[in-house]
């Protein structure tokens, strides 16, 4: 499917929290099964994530249909949670996202941009490998099985 035309991509508001909440549990909900409990973004406090960190929607009909969440860290900043209502799954935002978060990095004069994914989301990996992010390692935290990943941005910035 080709991409939506022109989401809106906005920094979030606490306003928006409910429709972050069920964008996040739609789109999560399909690897509860898979990894035997609530992926970790369908337990975060929306609000506190507003308030506290780099939260931004994409809008599409003034419907929100993706959600980005970065963490600035010392030396890196952090891809946090990237959803997409699966309404708008296959249509590109995701990829509008990502190029989004690597952008704000490049922004904020971050070089490195760093993510983690359950390792039994392994469409997710593959699709970050696609998108330049290279496996850092594998560790449990918080019960959960995470494949760090880190993608070096200076060649990306350089043309911002």
């Amino acid at each position: 499917m080709s991409i939506l035309s022109n989401p809106l991509i906005r920094t979030a508001e606490v306003t928006d929290v409910e429709a972050m909440k069920q964008c996040v549990e739609l789109a999560y909900k399909p690897y509860i099964s898979r990894i035997g409990k609530p992926p970790g973004p369908m337990l975060d406090d929306y609000v506190t994530v507003v308030k506290r960190h780099l939260a931004f929607v994409a809008e599409w009909r003034e419907e929100i249909i993706g959600i980005l969440v970065l963490i600035q860290q010392e030396n890196s900043l952090l891809l946090d949670n990237v959803a997409v209502h699966p309404s708008a799954q296959g249509k590109g935002v995701g990829r509008l996202l990502m190029a989004f978060a690597e952008a704000e990095a490049c922004r904020r004069k971050y070089s490195v941009l760093d993510l983690y994914t359950h390792e039994h989301m392994t469409e997710n990996i593959t699709l970050y490998e696609r998108l330049g992010y290279v496996e850092r390692e594998r560790r449990t935290e918080m019960g959960y099985q995470r494949v760090y990943m880190r993608k070096t941005l200076p060649e990306i910035c350089d043309d911002t």
